[in-house]
């Protein structure tokens, strides 16, 4: 074969020479007749090289970045050292999404302003910035002591519970030796059902916020929704009317007569003497009524129920001898006295107001009954209103007096 028919096409041979140069970055020498077996020998040599100086160059790229995350692993960010564990580990995830966002373009488009989200710091995000503390400043709402005071049931289905309630006597007369016997009343049974109501909420946030946020967002809604169905809860405990939702204990419409002649269901309530408050003179008597109101049977157990704005009234009640009615816990954590029972703190309770019942007492445990099922459920629905993730939350709960003559009330009312 002639040395002309042996030699690469000359656009062929020129390719090769500047491909292998620009990826080398070196001189790439060529024999000088161009002879195919001599140049394909040399390209494999230099290749081989170029492959061995490019796993060198790959080593020394992993070992700058080994070294790298060491030192931002001990750099302080932001006031504070970089968050170890599950926090680290978020940290790095959320500055990648911000700089792939930064890279994509304006995230305003993901914003629905009726969920939360990372574009507004009211709505989420305070929660993206580049490094934050671990903990939140939460504010504490008030929450209602019924559920600690009242007997709670538990079902596992039914849209309603029912209890068979025992609230007559049987009847019984003396007689002689020879005398007949007479027949006597039969007891009565009555029934007491509750109605379980549906509470529900549907918060919504945009999936970034929770790929981004430096803690679990989805956690921390249905916190704040386990938070928000216990305040509704608490409320509905005390005045709710139960048209969808509870009965509460101020629900009814209370009367002054006794448990002998009182219907059943229907509350007692004891009068302050004056119309738009206490009674100037002995203020402390109706309470002293309550008390000896309230039947010796429910007194074991019983506590006093009030707001901190009454709570703050009675606290200046004087006995005749000018002594405080009112006395302090004797330990840490202990609640106050009131005549000698607890006295116990709900929010939701009424001011001192003409025609207002600011004050409960009695055995809540065998007075009211609260009814739900087993648990809260909670369903997360990613696909309905992209890009916000919704919160379906609900819970079925239900309430009502269980005991009418284990609670009073007092009124604020002349009489």
């Amino acid at each position: 074969m002639s040395s002309d028919s042996q030699r690469l096409p000359d656009h062929l041979e020129r390719v090769i020479v500047m491909t292998m140069h620009s990826r080398i970055r070196g001189p790439i020498t060529v024999s000088a007749n161009g002879n195919p077996s001599a140049v394909l020998a040399e390209l494999q040599t230099t290749f081989a090289d170029f492959i061995s100086a490019q796993r060198r160059e790959m080593d020394q790229v992993n070992a700058s970045m080994d070294d790298m995350a060491s030192r931002l692993a001990a750099a302080q960010i932001g006031g504070g050292s970089m968050p170890s564990g599950p926090n680290a580990v978020n940290l790095r995830l959320e500055r990648e999404a911000i700089g792939q966002f930064i890279k994509a373009g304006d995230p305003s488009a993901l914003i629905n302003v009726n969920a939360m989200s990372t574009g507004e710091d009211a709505n989420g995000g305070f929660l993206v910035l580049p490094a934050m503390s671990d903990s939140m400043t939460t504010k504490i709402w008030d929450q209602s002591a019924m559920r600690r005071l009242a007997r709670i049931v538990t079902i596992e289905s039914g849209d309603a519970w029912e209890e068979v309630i025992d609230h007559d006597e049987a009847g019984a007369e003396w007689v002689g030796e020879t005398a007949a016997r007479n027949a006597t009343d039969t007891p009565r049974l009555g029934k007491l059902i509750v109605p379980l109501h549906e509470l529900h909420a549907s918060p919504k946030t945009t999936q970034k916020l929770l790929d981004t946020s430096f803690f679990n967002i989805g956690e921390w809604l249905e916190a704040k929704i386990t938070d928000k169905f216990g305040r509704s809860e608490g409320v509905a405990y005390i005045s709710g009317d139960g048209i969808l939702k509870p009965n509460g204990v101020l629900s009814g419409t209370p009367v002054t007569t006794g448990d002998a002649t009182r219907a059943w269901g229907t509350l007692q309530y004891f009068a302050t003497g004056a119309a738009a408050g206490f009674a100037s003179s002995s203020p402390a008597d109706a309470l002293r009524d309550m008390v000896w109101g309230l039947r010796a049977p429910y007194r074991r157990g019983a506590v006093w129920l009030m707001n901190s704005n009454t709570a703050s009234k009675i606290d200046k009640f004087k006995d005749g001898d000018g002594n405080y009615i009112w006395r302090m816990g004797m330990t840490a954590g202990a609640p106050p006295s009131l005549l000698g029972y607890p006295v116990e703190f709900d929010e939701n309770m009424p001011d001192v107001g003409a025609g207002e019942f600011p004050i409960a007492f009695g055995n809540f445990a065998l007075g009211y009954v609260i009814v739900e099922l087993a648990s809260i459920q909670v369903l997360r629905d990613p696909f309905t209103n992209k890009p916000n993730v919704i919160f379906y939350t609900t819970k079925r709960v239900g309430g009502d007096i269980a005991n009418s003559e284990a609670i009073k009330l007092l009124k604020v009312a002349t009489s």
